[in-house]
């Protein structure tokens, strides 16, 4: 039994340098902090050893650093509460380790309003710092990402392809965003970590074809593959198993919520990615 304790415990103890190697990562490349900078970590229990961690490595660089505890009780699309919001608005550098996303939330964008770099990381887990994309060399991931403008600046036409079904075509109707490298050292820049993808808005009612999902969705392994199939740019169907079923229930969740003149807009194909971090 005394062995099998002092396993565990130096496996946790593992696990936890790890996190702060990763979060180490995230305060001093990613997010580059200063030690003038006053820094918030917003967390909750789901994400709460995340966001410890993420305060261990921050205090490291500056002692301007609050840890934020949001309810258990709040819920993905809600505000965080007043103060929380009212703090993330004062500060130079917020971090984010939630398990519902505020993203694309009221209370980010008015940070952002006041120049506040953010870093959100919506469900992650210990595991995934300690072991996923976080891992990853963000400098280096920034020069490889770079390096692909040449090839896809002129590059307007494109097909996807794979060998579990999918076949797409669309047109590109922006130029293609190479920014998203983790690297967030402006005032008022958000990033999402972890992170790493070359993405563009496909021309509005361009895309044809078929989209296979077999691998993950919305942070889950698809029990079967989805199906999506796409026509002048809206999936006009979905097939296959629970998660196709969750998707569909979503869409029509939101058609529910939109106004009228934005119901036919809900099902729009509006981004092609491929990630650029290996880990």
């Amino acid at each position: 039994m005394a062995e099998e304790n002092l396993e565990i415990a130096s496996d946790t103890d593992e696990l936890a340098e790890a996190m702060l190697t990763a979060s180490r990562s995230v305060v001093r490349t990613c997010m580059q902090i200063r030690p003038s900078e006053h820094v918030l970590v917003v967390t909750d229990p789901e994400c709460s050893e995340v966001g410890q961690s993420l305060y261990e490595a921050a205090a490291e660089v500056t002692d301007r650093v609050l840890l934020m505890m949001m309810p258990p009780s709040h819920k993905k699309g809600a505000e965080p509460p007043d103060p929380v919001a009212e703090l993330m608005r004062q500060q130079d550098v917020v971090l984010i380790a939630t398990k519902s996303s505020l993203t694309h939330s009221r209370a980010r964008r008015n940070a952002s309003r006041e120049n506040a770099r953010i870093a959100s990381m919506p469900g992650i887990t210990s595991e995934i710092l300690a072991k996923g994309g976080m891992t990853a060399d963000y400098g280096a991931m920034k020069k490889e990402i770079s390096g692909l403008n040449a090839l896809l600046r002129k590059r307007t036409s494109v097909k996807v392809k794979s060998s579990s079904g999918t076949d797409l075509t669309f047109s590109t109707g922006a130029r293609w965003i190479l920014e998203d490298n983790g690297i967030c050292n402006r005032p008022g820049q958000i990033t999402n970590l972890p992170t790493g993808k070359v993405f563009v808005l496909p021309k509005e009612g361009s895309a044809n074809g078929k989209i296979v999902i077999d691998g993950s969705l919305d942070g889950e392994i698809v029990d079967e593959p989805v199906v999506l199939l796409v026509e002048n740019g809206n999936v006009i169907n979905i097939s296959g198993g629970g998660h196709a079923e969750s998707m569909i229930s979503k869409m029509d969740s939101i058609r529910g919520i939109v106004k009228a003149s934005q119901i036919e807009r809900v099902g729009t194909l509006a981004e092609f990615g491929f990630g650029m971090n290996a880990r």
